[in-house]
């Protein structure tokens, strides 16, 4: 049995189309040409494709049936042909980011939809670790691309690019002691803090503590559960606050010590000694074009 790309390009053309005539005008060949192909196919596949009673021919219930085994055929040569190219374009094949949470979710649909089309036979994965374990994974090549917080101590092998801010609000329940009071710093201490958790145990770990008492927590999500039952205080990026199903029932009181949210600063990492193909370097630019501000995006 022998059935060509041609042959199955006739089929699907035909049946797309709805004449023989049609698809030869969209493949820009001869009625005849086609309707020997489509012929041709029929014969080598053993089966009718098409009723040509009428005036039009119609597919028989095996042609509908095989049109759509041709046409993941042809969609398949398509992507056969543009992995080739990407090859050609030294292109990577695949891809790992890794983004800490405190970057606002509502930018990465737009941003990877856009990337996909970009780059579509390039395999990502995205990871979602947190603070200094973003730097760990690109130092240790197990990601090719970190937007995290700022660390105050960046490896040397890492470069950085600053992406902007993301306010941190404090949270509590509303029945919890610090809700309805001006909060001083004092106060802080004396209620358990409930902190995100990292898998590294280096020194960004303990920057945003203050209570004595803390509880760790891998999940803004999740702290802010434990916050909705009283287990404790969080500062926990406004943008996940504003978009929890339980926002309504969290308190953010007011501060004595501060006028405004704390804002935690942003930054993009790649390992300097890895070449960065184009896909790599499309993400950079983009991320560095999509800044991040404490009313921004």
């Amino acid at each position: 049995m022998t059935v060509s790309l041609d042959q199955l390009r006739a089929f699907v053309a035909a049946a797309e189309q709805g004449s023989f005539s049609a698809a030869a005008r969209v493949l820009r060949k001869a009625q005849s040409a086609i309707s020997t192909q489509v012929s041709n196919l029929e014969e080598d596949l053993g089966v009718a494709l098409f009723s040509r009673q009428g005036r039009n021919p119609v597919l028989t219930p095996a042609g509908e049936r095989l049109l759509l085994e041709a046409k993941v055929v042809l969609d398949r040569r398509e992507h056969l042909i543009g992995v080739a190219r990407s090859f050609e374009a030294h292109v990577e094949q695949r891809l790992t980011v890794a983004i800490d949470e405190l970057y606002p979710e509502r930018n990465l649909g737009a941003l990877f939809a856009d990337f996909a089309r970009a780059f579509p036979h390039v395999e990502l994965e995205l990871l979602f670790p947190v603070m200094e374990d973003v730097s760990a994974l690109v130092l240790a090549g197990k990601a090719d691309l970190g937007v995290m917080w700022r660390q105050e101590a960046l490896p040397v092998e890492l470069g950085f690019q600053a992406l902007g801010w993301v306010p941190l609000k404090l949270v509590c329940a509303r029945d919890h002691p610090l809700a309805n009071v001006r909060v001083a710093w004092e106060d802080l201490k004396r209620h358990r803090q409930i902190l995100l958790a990292m898998r590294s145990d280096g020194p960004e770990k303990q920057r945003l503590r203050a209570a004595a008492e803390v509880w760790w927590v891998e999940s803004h999500w999740v702290i802010l559960r434990l916050v909705e039952q009283g287990i404790g205080w969080a500062l926990v990026p406004d943008h996940i606050i504003a978009h929890s199903p339980i926002a309504a029932n969290l308190a953010t009181p007011e501060l004595q010590f501060d006028d405004v949210d704390w804002p935690v600063a942003l930054e993009m990492v790649w390992h300097k000694q890895r070449p960065c193909g184009p896909a790599a370097e499309w993400l950079r630019e983009r991320f560095a074009a999509t800044r991040i501000g404490a009313t921004g995006d």
